[in-house]
């Protein structure tokens, strides 16, 4: 097998292009030839030494592939060599060959292709926690998605959508605001060229959106909150824009707000079957066509140095998809 191999995480220079051998499956794992593997953030985060969780060096970066199952170890009952499946695991994913946890692969059904299943769990697990979970979100509230054309911002929409919410999407450039009407959103706010609250304000009559889905921190964060309707919900959901951003606390107070923390990976090992019933209902949706990820475009496992560049770029609209 061939991987690429991070054995000093000072960034995606450092990453190099190598032969190992390809291993064994143990008790509860599988190794799956991989397909397809997407580029998140946190990607980039952990070759930089900056994500919380902080693996063992070395190790082959790449949280979330999709491909088919090559050998099962011992124990494993519910996965069959040749099956299609999908696994987030953190890291693994940027090579040819993987190791992963039966227990975390998610099997395709058929009509599921790899490229649509490598860019499925983290971005539509997350927003699906964060919109329905944590947020209770109603048919007929108004959902802010900030970031909204980016991975977790396009799964957001549609499942914003899929519930009978009213959505607002936030984005910087017109071609983005674009897309986001394309995948249903009823509104749209260049925030590179528009005054968020003022727009917030006009779109919503003065009350403000019910749910705020924030991705990004930073800038955004406080005219964010300050916009929101009484009662509502901000989402808390990370920091893609740099900065932490620090609220003052009397704004929750004076709208009877909430700040509510969206971390789906914890929910994921923390409550293994809410997650698996909300997995279950993710692919019907899929199936039914309510929800679909959005592909920037794919690009040779080869070229993964080149796809960092171009998520760092902030032009991805959706997301990059590498391709063996």
């Amino acid at each position: 097998m061939h991987a690429w191999l991070c054995e000093n995480p000072i960034g995606v220079d450092a990453l190099t292009w190598k032969e190992l051998p390809t291993p064994t499956p143990g008790p509860g794992q599988v190794l799956i030839q991989i397909e397809a593997a997407s580029l998140n953030f946190p990607d980039l985060l952990i070759v930089q030494n900056k994500y919380q969780m902080k693996p063992e060096l070395p190790f082959v970066p790449g949280s979330e592939y999709a491909g088919k199952v090559q050998a099962v170890g011992e124990g494993v009952t519910h996965l069959k060599v040749g099956q299609s499946v999908a696994c987030l695991s953190g890291t693994g994913g940027f090579g040819t060959h993987t190791l992963a946890p039966a227990k975390l692969c998610m099997p395709l059904p058929a009509g599921f292709p790899a490229t649509d299943g490598a860019a499925f769990i983290m971005t539509y697990a997350t927003s699906h926690h964060a919109l329905v979970d944590r947020a209770a979100l109603k048919a007929g509230e108004t959902v802010l998605v900030l970031g909204a054309a980016g991975g977790v911002g396009t799964a957001a929409i549609q499942i914003a959508k899929a519930m009978g919410a009213h959505v607002i999407a936030a984005a910087s450039t017109d071609e983005k605001c674009a897309l986001c009407q394309t995948l249903g959103a009823d509104a749209t706010i260049n925030y590179s060229r528009e005054n968020l609250r003022e727009a917030l304000k006009t779109l919503t009559n003065g009350k403000g959106p019910d749910v705020v889905y924030d991705p990004v921190g930073g800038d955004l964060a406080e005219p964010a909150f300050r916009s929101i309707a009484w009662r509502g919900r901000y989402l808390v959901v990370g920091f893609a824009g740099g900065p932490i951003p620090a609220l003052p606390l009397n704004l929750p107070l004076l709208k009877g707000a909430s700040l509510v923390g969206v971390f789906w990976g914890d929910f994921a090992k923390r409550e293994p079957q809410a997650n698996a019933a909300m997995m279950g209902e993710l692919a019907q949706w899929y199936g039914q066509g309510k929800i679909k990820p959005v592909l920037d475009r794919t690009l040779p496992m080869s070229e993964l140095q080149a796809a960092y560049a171009l998520m760092g770029s902030r032009s991805v609209k959706g997301k990059l998809v590498m391709v063996n």
